[in-house]
């Protein structure tokens, strides 16, 4: 973990460095490739549970197998000890190993192209300096055809763009920040936008929200307010959002509560207020939802509705209020929450389920959770409460059936 006084003399080390950069002494260099890998979340990937940290190993569940993550300590003979910086650069500016063997889009060249070539050289510094660790990489396990790397030439020609990230000359320079860290070394893209049926994302679609696979947690969209409503927020709450995992407008939970803990929290002040600038600046005007249609008869509606009354003033109100109005920052509310009336209903239903915690941080060092109440709410119980939460108090997002319910009682809890 970086110091504060680290933290703060990092402060004069422009992320989008220039040509002085090289002139850094080694200490700096490594100190400020530990900062960058954090930004950029390597461990999160490169560290299986209860594994040796950066060792690799880790299981990646994908539509197309399990991949596993890879040795990135400077272990000589199972790690990357033997790369050059040259080396370590071509494998994150065009996701080619030192050979020019194909590396799988799990790893996100796609976004970490975008990386400068000094803040590439200070990551490798950083890794080229922790403990070695001698543990040989798993084979990935992943079906015919997907097995062929040589497929990943079509997947590179329709979805990867190489090339570092050029400065946009008409914004400024805190935008310009906040654009390299989300596009770049955050790779936000990689879960905030749709997967297609190849496994890729189109730059139309950037941003625009999608269920993360084998996972089951949906990434709200960045741009459209319906979801996220970031043009709606104030820069103070997303970035208290992005740093701690809480703000008076929402709490992070699943995924995105990892990415907080690992990652976000210990970046400066000034790198998540340049993000929050700039995902403020990419979300469109906010449009109400209209009114949800439902195919459910108007009986069956009625019960449903009551039923899900019933349940959320014994379960929910003493937290969220009994007008949804929440108590922020430790319970969000729920009223006029762009979350809550989101087309997809995963994650209102998995919270529901399996309850959670935000991340446990130096903004947020003791969060408060919510029970799990897959053991105490039937499936049609569970369909009730949160259709309740989708349609009261003004929200307008869609009843839910038990069957979804059903669905997600089964899926893994990371």
């Amino acid at each position: 973990m970086l110091s504060r006084a680290r933290i703060l003399g990092l402060l004069l080390l422009p992320l989008l460095a220039g040509p002085d950069a090289r002139a850094q002494q080694p200490g700096d260099l490594v100190n400020r490739g530990e900062y960058l890998a954090r930004a950029g979340d390597c461990i999160a990937c490169h560290t299986a549970p209860e594994g040796r940290t950066f060792a690799g190993g880790r299981a990646m569940p994908t539509p197309f197998g399990t991949l596993y993550s890879s040795n990135i300590t400077p272990d000589r003979e199972t790690g990357i000890g033997k790369w050059t910086t040259e080396d370590f650069y071509k494998a994150m500016h065009t996701g080619r190993f030192p050979d020019g063997g194909l590396m799988y889009p799990a790893m996100p060249f796609a976004s970490y192209t975008k990386v400068t070539q000094a803040d590439s050289a200070a990551i490798f510094a950083y890794l080229k300096s922790i403990p070695p660790v001698n543990q040989r990489n798993r084979e990935h396990d992943l079906r015919f055809p997907y097995s062929n790397r040589q497929l990943i030439l079509g997947w590179r020609t329709l979805f990867f763009t190489e090339g570092e990230y050029k400065p946009d000359p008409s914004k400024s320079d805190e935008w310009n920040r906040g654009a390299y860290l989300v596009e770049g070394l955050g790779h936000c893209g990689m879960c905030h936008s749709p997967i297609n049926a190849l496994g890729g994302t189109s730059q139309s679609d950037a941003f625009k929200g999608g269920l993360i696979p084998m996972q089951n947690w949906y990434a709200p969209s960045l741009t459209f307010n319906r979801e996220a409503g970031l043009g709606d927020w104030s820069l103070k709450d997303i970035a208290d959002l992005l740093k701690t995992g809480v703000s008076a407008r929402g709490v992070v939970y699943g995924p995105m509560a990892e990415v907080v803990h690992n990652s976000l929290q210990y970046l400066t002040d000034e790198d998540t207020n340049a993000m929050a600038v700039y995902l403020k600046s990419i979300a469109e005007p906010t449009t109400r939802p209209a009114a949800s249609s439902t195919a459910l008869p108007t009986t069956e509606s009625s019960l449903l509705i009551s039923l899900g009354k019933t349940v959320y003033d014994a379960r929910c109100a003493s937290c969220h209020g009994a007008q949804g109005e929440g108590q922020p920052p430790h319970w969000p509310p729920l009223a006029n929450n762009q979350s809550i009336e989101m087309e997809s209903a995963v994650n209102a239903i998995r919270m529901v389920l399996n309850g959670g915690y935000p991340p446990g941080t130096e903004g947020n060092p003791r969060p408060y959770g919510m029970p799990p109440f897959a053991g105490l709410l039937s499936d049609n119980e569970v369909a009730a409460v949160v259709s309740y939460i989708r349609t009261a108090w003004g929200n307008r997002g869609a009843p839910v059936s038990a069957r979804e319910a059903n669905e997600l009682r089964s899926v893994p809890l990371n």
